[in-house]
């Protein structure tokens, strides 16, 4: 706080009070306002919209005489002229057939138009959040250009671009206002569960790829800003109110119920302030599959079951080793273990149906006041936003987040040329569960897995003594094991299952426990009013972390673990005039980050622009961007049941222990009954996995390859990328094309760590993995290869047909990755070859009634993450919706509905189809 008073009032000193007022009010050709029109300075990183009402006012510390340019979707830009104080103007605004006249902020850190920004920008503004015929503004996201949206649940959309995403996506930043929405405890936002109400969205802007140059580490494969109504701005009180139904076969027809209330009040030309409420409640997609997620074909009536959406059958272990156990202890006779075939055996899961209640709840307030004490652009606000929903989040494991809170506080100073903001952001798990340990835990509850597989092994063995076959054996094994289990609804399942969700010990629980944070800081100062030869930018940001999760995620058993990073950047653009008709705009950027545990880096970015005229823009940059490991590389120690994931900060590796059971083979061998293993055992002591399963089919302990891989470190990417944009007759053009080349690409690599012996000694530790003494670690890594992506989009918009939007995209997205030289290693690539985006609609059809069409067609693609692998099968989806207007009561209605065809589908392996959702709305804005 001392820090960022000082910087304030050092930046007072560059900031002179206002000298001149201009009051407007912006209309189209039938003298209609025109809400959300841009109002910029020429030239100036200085501007201001229109309220509902078209109305605007714009204080600056500008001496007339100077120019504003006026913009808005839909509309051709118009200029007009300020040559005196207090001037009052009224723009008309033409139709326009384009939208390359928008004004962006994200791409350069600076307002300029769509058609001139350096990189791609896609923009969805308050047009289209009306025209969508999606659910709610954040699912409008899917029908931008190039754009992946991943659904984990109703609640929680994962959006993505360029490829390598789960739904942990640690690659994408979400910004909110300049605030980073990820959670602390796990590093990656979850959607919008506690993000930003409807009524309050002013804009949404998307940069795919890299961004790092501005940015900083976590913008890596693109970013996503918010913006949300000043109430200096937007006041009065809008609200709007949706009510539904999602129709899914698994979950049948529930009702879905979406509300939202904004209201803001402009106190006096110093003060104003605003205060916004949400809330969402449906039934979640549900997850029911019960296919094999190890074996292909595999069923329930399968030895070694592991249903994708059933839970606890990830427990198994080889019978062989049991009945040599059980003869060395003298419960079966000597030569019984003869008569057990070697064979894994896991226990019986239960479904995730009765394992959750499928509540997808969202319920978020926020509020701001806002202090202007010169009367002009300066500003001082202060941002308060808390959050608590529900939802399913598939990571390692499913996890049903239930009563999830975030809260973020940010105090910002700014005007048009700077800005230095600091907040929090911290997080509660709060009555959040892990449903594969509940899974284990309530099978675990009613009967040990020693006592279970003791049981099947002892049953088997009498079985076969009595003549029984193979199978018989095994059935009657699995009866007698199973003799007593607890039933789904059942008191006593009841009590087992209450009793998991709230112990967050994992050998006897599956309560997800955290209270992380982070504070951050990060301001910028643009140079534009001071220096007249070109536009230059410095700024910075500093985060600290403080991981808190009781042992539960993290290694911090014994209190919080902080650490710190820290990014500094420059920016300089020149804009050349080349003849009166066509300009070049040059763009360079350097980022220098800094983490604490890892070498600084640099980011470059270098760009070129050149418009030949008004309808014609060609681009080209090559950038460098890098990626920090996230807290979950550097300090998770989480068994996730057919794994453990131990991050691999240096400090980390023996922060992580456990006690394993040797198997009677190892006792035999002189080790003792148990003995105890640090993470380290991942880096420093391990085979590949799949030198180890080859070792299972041939017998050969030449086939096993040492993993022992490197501790991670910071990702690396450079990328190259040519575009144009461009308006030719009536037809308005955006394509672009880049290329990805990654450097130590972070990923995960399961390996297996003997409990004795050295990896390579060609006895001991080959002797561990022949008797099961050995555990399968998930070990956070680099790559040793150069992985590539590279892709392209086209654009094509038009008006047809008199007033009628027609518009499409077209997206290639392939990886560069030799997979089969690499099988221990995931690149989690998880994008679609093609994908097609089409509309059809008219915002205007008749008087105050429109409508909007829209198709989304994706190619299959292979999905993989450490919950598990497979083919995501290509869908085809539409979306419908009509709206009616009635401006005496400043009221809009619409009709809408997703997925019409009704054909379920689902974008990531293990998670529930989505099915159909149909809505009516009633939006209400009152400013």
């Amino acid at each position: 706080m001392r820090t960022l008073v000082l910087m304030s009032f050092l930046l007072l000193g560059l900031t002179s009070i206002a000298q001149t007022t201009v009051k407007g009010k912006v209309v189209d050709q039938n003298n209609e306002p025109i809400p959300g029109a841009s109002i910029v300075i020429v030239n100036k990183a200085i501007g201001t919209v229109t309220d509902f009402d078209g109305y605007f006012t714009l204080s600056t510390a500008e001496n007339p005489p100077f120019t504003l340019s006026i913009t808005s979707i839909g509309f051709v830009s118009a200029t007009s002229r300020i040559t005196q104080n207090n001037q009052t103007v009224e723009v008309t605004l033409n139709e326009e057939q384009t939208q390359l006249d928008e004004v962006v902020i994200s791409a350069s850190r600076t307002p300029e138009r769509i058609f001139e920004s350096p990189v791609t920008v896609e923009r969805f503004g308050l047009a289209d959040i009306k025209n969508t015929a999606a659910a709610d503004f954040y699912g409008g996201l899917e029908s931008l250009k190039g754009v992946d949206v991943n659904t984990n649940s109703l609640t929680f959309k994962s959006i993505n671009t360029r490829g390598f995403a789960t739904f942990a996506n640690t690659r994408f930043m979400q910004l909110v206002d300049g605030m980073d929405n990820s959670t602390p405890a796990l590093n990656f936002p979850i959607g919008n569960l506690v993000g930003m109400i409807e009524t309050d969205v002013q804009s949404v802007e998307l940069l795919p790829g890299a961004s790092s140059a501005l940015y900083g580490a976590n913008a890596f494969n693109g970013i996503l800003f918010m913006r949300s109504k000043n109430p200096f701005d937007y006041q009065g009180i809008s609200s709007h109110i949706k009510r539904g139904i999602t129709s899914q076969e698994a979950a049948g027809d529930n009702y879905y119920t979406d509300f939202g209330i904004r209201a803001a009040y402009k106190f006096s030309d110093k003060f104003a302030g605003k205060v916004n409420f949400g809330y969402l409640r449906g039934t979640d997609w549900a997850a029911n599959s019960e296919v094999d997620k190890t074996t292909v074909g595999g069923t329930r009536a399968d030895l070694n079951y592991d249903g994708i959406n059933v839970y606890g059958d990830e427990v198994s272990t080889d019978i062989k080793d049991v009945a040599v156990t059980l003869e060395g202890l003298g419960i079966l006779p000597a030569g019984a273990n003869a008569l057990v075939p070697s064979v894994e055996v896991s226990r019986t899961g239960y479904n995730e149906q009765v394992l959750t209640n499928n509540k997808a709840e969202s319920i978020k307030a926020d509020w701001g006041l806002y202090y202007r004490p010169w009367e002009n652009d300066f500003e001082i606000s202060y941002v308060g936003k808390v959050g608590t929903g529900s939802t399913i989040y598939q990571g390692t494991n499913r996890y049903n987040i239930n009563g999830f809170f975030q809260e973020q506080h940010k105090l910002e100073i700014r005007n048009d040329n700077f800005f230095v903001r600091g907040y929090l952001v911290a997080d509660k798990a709060g009555d959040s569960y892990d449903m594969v340990f509940t899974g284990i835990n309530i099978n675990r509850a009613w009967k040990d897995d020693n006592t279970w597989f003791g049981e099947y092994t002892g049953t088997y063995v009498q079985a076969t003594l009595q003549g029984a076959t193979n199978e018989q054996a095994h059935a009657a094994a699995r009866a007698r094991a199973e003799s007593g289990r607890y039933l789904p609804g059942s008191p006593e399942f009841k009590a087992a299952f209450n009793r998991s969700i709230n112990d967050p010990d994992l050998s006897t629980g599956s309560k997800f426990q955290d209270a992380s944070k982070y504070y951050h800081s990060d301001a910028n100062y643009n140079f534009s009013h001071l220096i007249d030869f070109a536009e230059i930018q410095v700024g910075g940001s500093f985060r600290e972390y403080s991981l808190n999760s009781s042992g539960t995620i993290y290694t911090d058993t014994d209190g919080p673990i902080n650490y710190s990073e820290f990014g500094i950047y420059t920016q300089v653009q020149k804009n050349l005039e080349i003849t009166e008709s066509s300009n070049l705009k040059l763009t360079g950027s350097v980022r220098y980050d800094k983490s604490e545990f890892f070498d600084g880096f640099f980011s470059p970015r270098l760009s070129a622009g050149l418009t030949l005229n008004r309808n014609h823009n060609i681009r080209a940059s090559v950038q460098t961007g890098f990626r920090n490991p996230t807290t979950q590389d550097l300090f998770i120690g989480l068994d996730a049941g057919r794994a453990i994931l131990v991050g691999s900060a240096p400090e980390n590796l023996d922060r992580y222990s456990r006690d394993f059971e040797v198997s009677g083979g190892g006792q035999l061998l002189g080790q003792p009954a148990t003995i105890t293993q640090t993470g380290a055992a991942a880096y420093n002591n391990s085979y590949s996995l799949s030198s180890v399963q080859r070792l299972g089919q041939t017998g050969n302990p030449a086939d096993l390859v040492i993993a022992n891989p490197d501790l991670v470190k910071p990702e690396q990417v450079t990328s190259a990328e040519i575009g144009y944009r461009g308006k030719i007759k009536r037809l308005v053009v955006d394509f672009s094309a880049y290329y990805n080349k990654y450097k130590d690409f972070i990923s995960q690599e399961v390996v297996i760590a003997p409990y004795y012996g050295t990896v390579g000694d060609g006895s001991f530790s080959v002797a561990a993995i022949s008797n099961g003494d050995f555990q399968a670690y998930s070990a956070y890594t680099n790559s040793n290869v150069d992985i590539g992506s590279y892709g392209a989009s086209l654009g094509l918009n038009m008006k047809v047909l008199g007033n009628y939007d027609l518009g499409g995209s077209y997206t290639f997205a392939k990886q560069d990755f030799d997979q089969e030289a690499n099988p221990d290693f995931m690149s989690s690539f998880n994008t679609p070859e093609h994908k097609f985006k089409a509309s059809f609609g008219n915002a205007n059809l008749f008087n105050n009634f429109g409508f909007n069409v829209a198709y989304r067609f994706s190619d299959d693609y292979f999905w993989e993450a450490t919950f598990g692998n497979g083919v995501v099968p290509e869908y085809h989806t539409f979306d419908a919706q009509i709206n009616y207007d009635v401006p005496s009561i400043k009221s809009s209605f619409k009709i809408g509905g997703t997925n019409l065809g009704g054909k379920e589908y689902f974008t990531a392996f293990g998670t529930g189809f989505i099915g159909s959702m149909y809505y009516v709305s009633w939006t209400i804005n009152n400013l």
